[in-house]
């Protein structure tokens, strides 16, 4: 049978057109990939040589797997063909030339490691604090200039008047310099360098130009500026670019890709061809509608709708719980269903916005022997942050677990060195204390000289935490570990997507923190640690490859299940409070491409869920549901008991709003809905009693949804904000 013959009549039109610029809009599960492979095979047949044919991935493995199927194909000359990643390309390319650029052909390629040791080296000849200005800050920023190929004198003019964007100005400068001495690159320059190559030695671009006369790049709608300029020269001369992409699918401009790559290019090759990959041949209709009818919302993209000859499918099921963590029970009760069943675990996927929303799902799975596996992350109470965050309650709790204050005595940096550590550990074993006792013990430590007041000032941190935990809750412990640690604003200085993440992670293990401590009735520190350590144990989870899969949304592109659970689809979680607040409109077209990735993810079933109430950051927050659930027509859902429909909740909000207005005190700036299930036998300036925290003051009732939240000044222990329902305050009679 002609091999052609198995695609639909828009994948034949990619596959013949050969000549010329062509723009291959390939929506979701379109068989782009198949259209690819094809494609290089008609060449062949038209007897193109396989020595002129590129085609270049975003990772090896899609690398890998189209030479595969080429193989299976054509059968013959595929190893001929240059399929390979942009950096895998471009290392190739100045292994053979980089001598004409003045560096050795030998060079070495600095991972990230590499990179931080010798920024810090710089840090440190400039005389520049890397606590106000991290490593991991300065390399992000030099990264993102290299991938708009901006050179550090052009990034220098560009920011003189920014005096920090100045000072990473000298650094960029120095860190360049000393990549030449050392013959060295960092994986940006890879591509930078190459592109300098082509600029600087047109002979080398000729001879390249000639080499590929039929260029095919994948996944374009993620390619970033510099990507371009180096696809661009090498099409130059014979033109025959294919690219093929989704622009409906652009989701990482965190990273650099820059969309208009793929929205401009027929301004950029006028007479280019576009052809639309609009079937699709893995989900079912229902799916593919509500897809369309969210991403439809969108202004910056290209018109395509995508449809399918599949069966019309389930209804996509929507529910709204009361907190997550019932949303988490409910999901995991639908999973253990479906596996009752007989569905595999691994055909069940749940995605969410951020990787911290993990977590109630983790604790949920192991209390039922759910077997699952974190894709492109690590097991919640496994991160490093949530790691030394534990670390710090451990030393704080009894500090017997030496391992555990090894681990923080020098996170953040304190100046504490390996042979300073080594040194009060030959001191306790001698004296057969722990570690940290013998920390309390510097100044009798002899050998440790200057070191003493580092140590006996790490000491001292953990006192100061053990006497807030003897008069405070363990939420005010943690804020104030976080606070004196300097731990989170070491973070927020480094300004990276890495670090946003790893302070999600953080508050996530203070929504735990303070979970505990409304449930539990006598909640103590050993207690909650002894709650983490048996939903941490992760030795005990199943290894097979049947497991549910929990990822963020930015992970699954790519991917497909036959059932997909979105949870957290929540105005404030996604799309994210800062894209809501935001007065930029790509941000919210991009958390909307993220929602049309992560229905377009589902084959059979698709589950969408979000909860009313949610901790976030410590506190409970009351959610209204996303607005990408209201894009989705209400003929396309299934809705659960539990959840009113929409024209109930517009109903319900406009009543809660004008309810709110007779609440809210004229200087508050809040804008909570009026609760309805609690009532207050108290008022602003009554007494009032605190089983733990005994009498004190109202000072302020806000009214916050189903419930108030109450400021207190206590005289033994302060001012408290709490919420009514758990606070249970009594009103004290003065006169008694």
């Amino acid at each position: 049978m002609d091999i052609y013959d198995t695609l639909n009549e828009q994948q034949k039109e990619a596959v013949f057109c050969t000549e010329g610029p062509l723009l291959l809009l390939a929506g979701a599960g379109s068989g782009k990939t198949r259209v690819l492979t094809h494609r290089i095979a008609y060449l062949i047949d038209q007897g193109v040589n396989p020595y002129h044919i590129m085609a270049i991935t975003f990772t090896n493995k899609a690398a890998r797997e189209m030479r595969e199927r080429v193989d299976q194909l054509v059968g013959y000359g595929a190893e001929n063909i240059w399929v390979s990643t942009f950096h895998s390309t471009c290392v190739r390319i100045l292994r053979r030339h980089i001598d004409k650029l003045g560096y050795g052909n030998s060079f070495t390629i600095y991972d990230g490691d590499d990179q931080k040791s010798l920024i810090r080296s710089i840090c440190k000849t400039y005389k520049i604090d890397t606590k106000t200005m991290p490593e991991r800050s300065i390399i992000s920023e030099i990264s993102s200039a290299k991938d708009e190929f901006i050179t550090p004198s052009e990034y220098e003019i560009k920011n003189q008047f920014d005096f920090r964007k100045k000072k990473i100005a000298e650094i960029y400068k120095e860190y360049q310099k000393q990549l030449r001495s050392n013959n060295a690159l960092d994986f940006d320059d890879l591509l930078f360098k190459t592109v300098e190559l082509f600029q600087f030695h047109p002979e080398v671009l000729d001879y390249y130009q000639e080499r590929f006369r039929y260029i095919m790049i994948d996944e374009y709608q993620d390619t970033n500026t510099i990507q371009f300029q180096l696809v661009s020269m090498l099409a130059r001369k014979y033109r025959n670019l294919c690219v093929v992409g989704d622009d409906d699918q652009s989701i990482y401009r965190f990273r650099g890709a820059n969309i208009k790559n793929i929205l401009n290019f027929e301004n950029i090759f006028p007479d280019a061809q576009t052809i639309k990959l609009e079937q699709n041949y893995r989900s079912t209709k229902n799916i593919l509608n509500a897809a369309n009818e969210v991403i439809a919302h969108n202004h910056g993209r290209k018109e395509k709708k995508l449809w399918t000859e599949n069966e019309e499918g389930d209804f996509i099921e929507f529910h709204q719980y009361e907190t997550e963590h019932e949303e988490a029970g409910q999901i995991a009760e639908k999973i253990e269903e479906l596996s009752n069943e007989g569905y595999e675990y691994k055909n069940i996927a749940i995605l969410y916005r951020t990787n911290a929303q993990s977590r109630v799902f983790e604790e949920r799975f192991m209390i039922k022997n759910i077997p699952y596996r974190i894709v492109g992350g690590t097991n919640f109470y496994q991160r490093k942050e949530v790691k030394d965050m534990i670390s710090y309650l451990k030393a704080v709790d009894n500090g017997q677990d030496d391992l555990a204050v090894k681990r923080i005595i020098n996170v953040p940096r304190r100046g504490i060195g390996a042979a300073t550590v080594n040194k009060v550990e030959t001191y306790a074993i001698e004296h057969g204390i722990s570690f940290l006792d013998a920390c309390f013990e510097a100044e009798q430590i002899t050998t440790l000289g200057n070191a003493k007041k580092k140590i006996q000032g790490f000491a001292d941190l953990i006192q100061e935490f053990r006497n807030q935990e003897a008069i405070g809750t363990l939420k005010e412990l943690f804020d104030e570990i976080i606070q004196k640690t300097g731990y989170v604003e070491e973070l927020k200085a480094e300004e990276t997507e890495e670090a946003l993440g790893r302070i999600e992670n953080i508050e996530e293990l203070l929504n735990k923190i303070v979970t505990y401590e409304e449930e539990t009735q006598e909640p103590t520190l050993e207690g909650l640690l002894e709650e983490i350590a048996l939903v941490a144990d992760i030795d005990n989870l199943e290894e097979s490859d049947n497991r549910v899969v929990l990822m963020t949304l930015h992970s699954a592109k790519g991917l497909e299940f036959p059932y997909v659970f979105i949870c957290g689809m929540e105005d404030g979680i996604f799309p994210s409070y800062m894209t809501i607040m935001s007065e930029n409109d790509d941000d919210m077209e991009e958390e909307r491409r993220l929602c049309y990735v992560g229905i377009t993810r589902a084959k059979k079933k698709l589950y969408l869920s979000a909860a009313k109430r949610r901790m976030v950051h410590g506190r409970t927050q009351f959610n209204s549901v996303s607005r990408f659930i209201d894009e989705i027509p209400e003929n396309l859902m299934k809705i659960g008991m539990e959840t009113q429909s929409r024209e109930k909740r517009k109903e319900k909000a406009l009543f809660s709003a004008t309810r709110a207005q007779k609440f809210r005190k004229p200087y508050q700036t809040k804008t909570f809905a009026a609760p309805s299930s609690v009532t207050l036998s108290y008022q602003v300036g009554d007494m009032v009693s605190h089983i733990k925290f005994g009498k004190g003051i109202v000072q302020d009732i806000v009214s916050g949804g189903r419930d108030y939240e109450v400021t207190v000044d206590f005289e033994k222990c302060g001012r408290k904000k709490m919420f009514a329902s758990f606070a249970k305050l009594k009103k004290v009679d003065i006169k008694q």
